[in-house]
């Protein structure tokens, strides 16, 4: 029973923290919409490159001192955010 008990408290827990997060993303772009779109957009359009280099850094064969700290990063922020967006994905948040 306490471990069922751990568990729920465990899944709301990160429902609500994906709920939030996304609705704070989304806050974030509205508001960064309404007083900027051009950075807004210049803003967005980095975070979607920089993970599509993250994306690219995962699919390489892997090669021995090839990977450097910026390569790491963006690798862990693709894998992370791909997390978060599939349990975000999952949880309904209406």
């Amino acid at each position: 029973m306490k471990e069922l008990l751990g568990e729920l408290a465990g899944e709301v827990v990160l429902t609500v923290i994906a709920c939030l997060a996304v609705a704070a993303l989304a806050l974030v772009l509205i508001r960064g919409w309404e007083r900027s779109p051009l950075v807004t957009g210049g803003t967005g359009g980095a975070l979607l490159a920089f993970l599509g280099y993250g994306a690219w850094e995962l699919s390489r064969p892997a090669r021995p001192g090839r990977r450097g700290r910026p390569a790491g990063v963006a690798a862990a922020a693709f894998a992370g955010a791909a997390l978060f967006v599939a349990y975000a994905w999952s949880c309904d948040c209406s």
